[in-house]
């Protein structure tokens, strides 16, 4: 526990909140307190850091998640071959983002051993037999979260350190792994992974587009529904399309919300603010294919 400063002790405070000025007695005949500390000042080229810490992404990194989702919804059709690039990219993209979202740069062991988790689930998803794509995918995160728990056997850090480092490790591999969810969901059904491509691209465009506080997250959900409603139609399922479309929003905008827990920063908006809203509707893809097809 930590007590009241002392009356003669230095103020570590704003300016402006001292118990008094140099000078002057206490009243009691004892010495006078010392001045205030004044702040430091910052380092050449900082920013000092006031108000919100949660600032979005911005229009281009949603447009090269409206990019992603272009070129998955492209690929899509042709099968699970033509969409594995643009996977495995994506894959890249959010294990690298999500270190720098939680601070730790450089970090490229965990990068490389996350990405090399996606990388596995692709392979096992390729090789299993159809209909036993979740299996795989757990499997491979099994096997993956205990190769992560005895590299981190290595680590000699603090207790904090090694605790953050496995934390960070641990749900980087659960992300790429989960990216591998559209893979294991055009197996199932092209139409449905169109669908949430194309409504994942909309929420992120009209989301960073209006910013207006509140009314901007229920618009993009309005126009990714009307996205996915509209692929739907196309392939003759409006109302499995519509629910597709629904759900990707939900999960752009959260996949934004998150990217967005942090100070500006051009690394984690162009790579975590980029892939999130794609990799967390990944799994829904997978989810509703089975459940709507």
């Amino acid at each position: 526990p930590h007590g009241a400063a002392p009356a003669g002790a230095a103020g570590h405070g704003t300016p402006g909140h001292g118990h008094g000025t140099p000078g002057h007695g206490t009243g009691a005949g004892g010495p006078a307190p010392a001045p205030e500390a004044a702040e430091p000042p910052l380092a050449p080229g900082t920013v000092r850091r006031v108000g919100s810490p949660l600032r979005p992404p911005g229009i281009r990194p949603a447009a090269l998640t409206a990019l992603f989702g272009a070129l998955i919804a492209a690929s899509a059709p042709f099968g699970l071959y033509a969409l594995l690039p643009v996977v495995v990219v994506l894959q890249a993209v959010t294990a690298a983002g999500w270190f720098r979202l939680n601070g730790m740069w450089p970090a490229r062991q965990g990068i490389v051993l996350a990405f090399a988790a996606g990388l596995a689930a692709d392979a096992v998803l390729i090789l299993a037999p159809a209909g036993e794509a979740a299996a795989a995918l757990a499997g491979t995160l099994g096997v993956w979260f205990l190769l992560v728990i005895v590299v981190q056997l290595r680590h000699h850090g603090e207790g904090d350190d090694r605790l953050d480092s496995l934390t960070a490790t641990a749900a980087s591999a659960l992300l790429a792994v989960v990216a591998g969810g559209l893979l294991a969901a055009v197996t199932v059904n092209r139409t449905a992974v169109v669908a949430v491509a194309v409504a994942v691209a909309v929420a992120a465009l009209s989301r960073a587009a209006l910013t207006v506080p509140w009314v901007s997250p229920v618009v993009a959900l309005a126009l990714a529904t009307g996205a996915g409603a509209g692929v739907g139609h196309w392939a003759q399922a409006l109302p499995e399309g519509a629910v597709l479309g629904a759900a990707a929003g939900v999960c752009a905008l959260t996949g934004l919300r998150v990217a967005s827990y942090d100070w500006p920063s051009r690394f984690v908006h162009f790579t975590a603010g980029v892939a999130l809203p794609v990799t967390v509707a990944a799994p829904a893809a997978y989810l509703l294919a089975r459940v709507l097809f």
